[in-house]
Order: structure tokens, then C-alpha cells, then sequence
């Protein structure tokens, strides 16, 4: 089989291939792609294509300016595209596996598949290219003979043989619009090749490769940037840390909140984009902005290519405070640098928001060790949470119940007791709630923790009351985000006929919403478990949102004023007066009113003057495990 010197062949394919392949290399330094598996082969390929088109070009040079004595060099420039062109092939097999995460056994399949193709194909061309006798071989006229006839079109169309299985396998794993320009993009690259040899061409056949290249970059590893304001997308931000964890480079980071932008959900004028285009690229060499979410951006930048850090960041501090004063926009501003208990995990922009969460308005902070310790405390507690939430075991060790008693002035004796929830946890020991109960609201595992501490006192309460001691009632906090589950009152009612313990022994703790439908909620839930004999208490009186008209239309039984109005009350005589009126007008209401935060003596009496029924505090009793409450109830003559 014979066939001219290069007939048929023009340069201009296999330049363009390098060209787009040169384009696609620039695209990518000057974006950001992430560094996936994935990634690595899409490089690979793109090498591959560059150097099988610069063969190509050379063996087709040689051919085109044949002189006896270049046979050998033609074969191997010959030998050399093709074996690019195969592993080519073989890579599009891992690529498709690998994106579609593909099981490893199929992977193995069409991995052990493509391997035998190419293995074929190139150890063929070897053998043909060692025996010219019987292989390739340029003749005296610098015509190609090819006696072992053509096995690259043989493996050619192996190749997309399996492709298309593979594809079709793997068709319900991706976005079906994904993966239809894929296929759209395969198919003009077949049409492309068969077109070319119909015509008489090889001009093309690397070309041909390069068009689901192109797919590959458009769909999988397109730049993620927001044009307008320069920011790239989280999952970027992800694996910049994971890229510079594996290279072990530290890095700086400033994150930038204004809540306005979120809470609106409004997009940046187009002058603030502008200043923010400006910040990113004017004090950090190699920096990187990330839009995080509405209104969070977090600028990330190599800290060996930017010396003298704290001159920039000063800089950048000095310049936003004047940009500020045309904006206007409140917002928060967290200063780190890379570490590797963060890094690990990747955990920044977690860490970021819980130190916004502490943050006030229109200020900026400087991360510390101990802001990293106690977030890696708090993400361990969240962790235990989740653990919690997901068994919902209602004697889960973990829980546990400590009461402080409440003492009756009218009996004389404590006959009352509050449930307060700790958590031991088994690497950092006792957790008090303001460290838990926030972190509980925020992530929807409040009312398991309530299930479960209502479930633990109901059985002490049996307990107490098996052994004969005197108490009316053990009250349990609930949270007004609870009241909104439509199985609420079944599980509190659930909980307390299991126990077999009187509704009458239970009391229920809730503080009051300003919001109007969170009110209406309430008001529904307390009339619905007041038939059990449950009392309820208005909890923290005097924070911030209870007013006597809501508290008129609420069925409460006690109301409990906090302990600030306590202190208030011995701060000035006209706050006295105001604090002893508004409780003789509860207790006037047939409300009793409990006095919580009572440290002393002069506490007490001040208490007992202005319209107490029952006093709380640690003049009485520190919280105590519930068991320890028969140290304080009495028992029955």
C-alpha cells in the first residue's frame, strides 16, 4: 500500500492545533482552575496534543523535503505522533471515568481496555518502524509504504468504539446538557476525520483531537471568575488551600462582610465593584479575590511573595477607611494567616463566620491562637451535635441534666427546681450552654437536646416522687425555634405520658418573640399543653421584648424577671420603684413572680418586698446535678 510523499497534507492544521493549545495554556495561567485529578489529565492532554503536532509537522516536513537517508528519523517522528495520539485516547478513558466517578471496577475495565488499544497500536507502529522490510518504509521517491497495512485507522476505530460505550455508560452521572456537548463535540471530531480521508487530507487528524479538548475546557475547567468583580467561586478558594497545603506554602488572607448586600439580596454598585477590582490587584502580588457569597469576599495571597505583610495590610486598612466614607456600607473584616489545624480541614470560611458571628459592626480582627483553638473547640462540639441529632437517643450519656433549686417564700422550703443542660464530651469534659445551645439553634438540633433533657428530668421527677420527697414542679427551658415544629406538642406530650409522671410536675420555660406570627405560634402551643396541667413560665423578663400587652394574651403562670432587674432595683431608688410596681401589677394579675440572679442577703429581702413568690440564684444553690436535689426538696412526713 503506497501513497505520495505529502499529498494531502498542509501544515496549517497542525499549527492551529498549537496555537489552540497555547490559548487554552495562557487561559489557564492567567485564571483560576482548580487543581482536580481531573485537571492533571486535561494538562496531560494538552501536552500531548502540542507535541503530536509538532511530529506531525516534522514528519510531514521531512516527507515534503524527502532525502534518502531520513527514513529512519521520519519513522520515529511517525512512531512519536501516533503513540501521542493513543495515549491521548487512552487519557480520554480516565478523564470520562474520573469526572464521573465512575466504580472502580469499571474504571479498571475500561482502563485495562484502553491500555490493550493503545498497547496495540503503538507496539505495532514500534515493530513496523524496526522492520522496514516489512513495515513502513519511505521508498526512493519518498513515497510512504505501509505492508503491515494501516493499524492506526484499526485502533482509531477501536478507540471510538469503547468511547462510545463509556459514554453511554456513563450518561445518567453528569448534566445531561454537560454531557450532550461532549458527545456533540466527539462526533464533529469522528465527522471531522472521515471528512479529511474522504477528501484525500491529513491535515487534520491531530486537529480532530483537539475539539473535545475544547469541550473538556469549556464545560469542566472554564474560569470560574466574575468578570466584573474579579472574584472566583468557593469551591476555588477550596482547592487553592488544598494546592497550597500539598506544597506546603503559607499563605494570608483578608475576608471582607457587608451584610447589607445579603440581607437585600442587592448586587454592588458598579462603582464599589471597581474599588474592589482595585483592592485585589493593587497590595498583594499573586493575590486572589473569592466571592464567597453575597456580600463575602476573602482575598487569599502567597505570604513568600509578599513581604513586609503588615506595611500592606495597613495600607489596604488605610485606604478602605477612606473608601468607606463614600460607601457607607457596614461591614466586618477578619486578618489571618494560613495554619495547618485550618488548612487540614479546610475549614477558613467556616472559621470566618464564626468569628463574624462575634464580631461587632464596622470593625476588623486580627486572628489570634485562641480564636483558632476555640473554633476547633466549637467545630468539635457542633460535631458531637450532629452525633447527638442523628441517634436521638433520649439516655444519650452526653446529655446532662443539672437543676438549680428555687426556694418558695410562702412554704418556707425549696419545692421547685430548674433543668439546665451541660454536655460532657469525651475529649474537652463539662459544656456549658452558652458555648452549645446557640450552636444547636443555628444547625436545627435544638429540639432533640429538649427532647432529651425533658425526657431525663420526667425520670428523675418519678424518681423524687417514688422516694417520697415534695416538690411541685421541674421546669425545662425550650427554645421559640422549636414551637414551630407541628410535632412539637406530640413529643412534649409524648415524652411526659411515657414517664408516667404528672403534666402538673413539668413546667416549661419560653422567652418571647417580637415577631408576630412567632407570638401567634406560641400562644397556640401553650393552649395546647395546658390541658396536661403544664405551667409555663415567661422567661427573662425585662432582656428586651416582653410587654404586658403580649404577656396579657400569653396563658403564662410565672413570670420570671431577670437578673438584671434585680441589680436595677438596688441601683436607685426610682428603679425600685419601677421594678417592685410592674411585679405587685403581675402579682395583682394572679401571676407569680420568681426573681432570678439573687446572690445575697439584701438581694433577698429586696425581692421579698417587691412581690416575690420565689426566689432563684446562687445565694440558694449553684446549678447541681439533678440527682443532688434531695439535698435540697423535703420528704414526706
Amino acid at each position: 500500500m503506497g501513497s505520495a510523499a505529502f499529498d494531502g497534507y498542509s501544515p496549517v492544521g497542525d499549527i492551529l492545533t498549537t496555537a489552540i493549545c497555547m490559548v487554552m495554556g495562557i487561559l489557564l495561567v492567567f485564571s483560576f482552575v482548580r487543581r482536580t485529578r481531573s485537571f492533571r489529565i486535561f494538562l496531560a492532554i494538552l501536552g500531548l496534543l502540542m507535541f503530536a503536532a509538532w511530529t506531525s509537522v516534522g514528519y510531514h516536513t521531512i516527507l515534503e523535503h524527502w532525502q534518502p537517508g531520513l527514513g529512519t528519523l521520519a519513522g520515529v517522528l511517525r512512531l512519536l505522533m501516533h503513540a501521542s495520539l493513543f495515549l491521548i485516547f487512552f487519557l480520554f478513558v480516565r478523564y470520562i471515568a474520573n469526572v464521573t466517578d465512575l466504580e472502580h471496577r469499571k474504571t479498571l475495565w475500561a482502563t485495562l481496555a484502553g491500555g490493550l488499544i493503545s498497547g496495540t497500536v503503538i507496539l505495532w507502529d514500534l515493530i513496523d518502524t524496526l522492520n522496514p522490510g516489512t513495515g513502513f518504509r519511505i521508498g526512493e521517491d519518498g513515497a510512504v509504504q505501509e505492508a503491515g497495512g494501516n493499524i492506526f485507522l484499526v485502533g482509531y476505530l477501536a478507540y471510538i468504539v469503547l468511547l462510545g460505550v463509556l459514554l453511554i455508560h456513563v450518561r445518567g452521572r453528569l448534566y445531561k446538557r454537560v454531557m450532550y456537548g461532549f458527545y456533540g463535540t466527539v462526533l464533529m471530531a469522528i465527522l471531522l476525520n472521515l471528512l479529511q480521508r474522504l477528501a484525500g487530507q491529513s491535515s487534520f487528524t491531530v486537529g480532530s483531537f483537539v475539539l473535545p479538548v475544547i469541550a473538556m475546557f469549556y464545560i469542566m475547567h472554564s474560569s470560574p471568575y466574575d468578570v466584573r468583580l474579579g472574584a472566583i467561586d468557593v469551591h476555588a478558594m477550596e482547592d487553592l488551600v488544598r494546592f497550597y497545603r500539598e506544597k506546603k506554602k503559607d499563605f494570608g488572607y483578608m475576608s471582607l462582610y457587608m451584610h447589607t448586600f445579603k440581607e437585600n439580596h442587592t448586587e454592588m454598585s458598579a462603582s464599589l465593584q471597581a474599588t474592589i477590582r482595585r483592592f485585589a490587584g493593587s497590595y498583594f502580588r499573586d493575590a486572589r479575590l473569592f466571592q464567597i457569597g453575597s456580600g463575602h469576599l476573602l482575598l487569599v495571597y502567597n505570604l513568600k511573595k509578599n513581604a513586609n505583610t503588615d506595611s500592606r495590610i495597613r495600607s489596604i486598612m488605610d485606604a478602605f477607611q477612606r473608601e468607606y466614607t463614600r460607601f457607607r456600607h457596614d461591614y466586618k473584616i477578619v486578618i489571618g494567616t494560613s495554619t495547618e489545624a485550618l488548612s487540614r480541614n479546610n475549614g477558613y470560611i467556616s472559621f470566618i463566620r464564626y468569628l463574624y458571628r462575634r464580631m461587632p459592626e464596622n470593625s476588623s480582627h486580627t486572628v489570634t491562637d485562641r480564636d483558632t483553638e476555640d473554633f476547633i473547640r466549637s467545630e468539635y462540639i457542633l460535631k458531637q451535635l450532629t452525633d447527638i441529632h442523628r441517634l436521638r437517643n433520649p439516655n444519650d450519656a452526653r446529655v446532662l441534666v443539672y437543676c438549680q433549686p428555687v426556694f418558695n417564700i410562702r412554704l418556707g422550703r425549696y419545692d421547685t427546681a430548674e433543668a439546665l443542660m451541660r454536655l460532657k464530651l469525651p475529649e474537652i469534659g463539662l459544656v456549658y450552654p452558652d458555648q452549645f445551645i446557640p450552636l444547636a439553634e443555628e444547625n436545627g438540633y435544638i429540639h432533640v437536646l429538649t427532647e432529651i433533657i425533658l425526657h431525663k428530668t420526667c425520670e428523675a421527677a418519678r424518681r423524687l416522687l417514688d422516694a417520697g420527697y415534695l416538690f411541685s414542679r421541674i421546669s425545662v427551658n425550650v427554645s421559640a425555634l422549636e414551637l414551630k415544629d407541628r410535632y412539637f406538642t406530640r413529643d412534649i406530650t409524648r415524652i411526659i405520658e411515657s414517664s408516667s409522671v404528672s403534666g402538673e410536675h413539668v413546667a416549661i420555660e419560653l422567652t418571647e418573640s417580637q415577631d408576630e406570627s412567632d407570638f401567634l405560634i406560641m400562644q397556640s402551643r401553650i393552649n395546647e399543653l395546658k390541658g396536661l396541667g403544664i405551667k409555663f413560665y415567661l422567661d427573662d423578663f425585662g432582656t428586651g421584648y416582653s410587654s404586658l400587652e403580649r404577656i396579657m394574651q400569653l396563658p403564662f403562670d410565672i413570670i420570671k424577671f431577670d437578673r438584671s432587674l434585680v441589680i436595677a432595683s438596688a441601683s436607685s431608688p426610682r428603679s425600685e420603684a419601677i421594678v417592685r410596681n410592674m411585679a405587685r401589677l403581675f402579682a395583682e394579675m394572679d401571676f407569680s413572680v420568681l426573681y432570678e440572679g439573687v446572690e445575697n442577703d439584701l438581694d433577698e429581702r429586696r425581692c421579698i418586698d417587691m412581690s416575690a413568690s420565689y426566689l432563684q440564684g446562687y445565694k440558694y444553690s449553684r446549678p447541681v446535678p439533678i440527682e443532688e436535689l434531695t439535698n435540697f426538696f423535703s420528704l414526706s412526713a
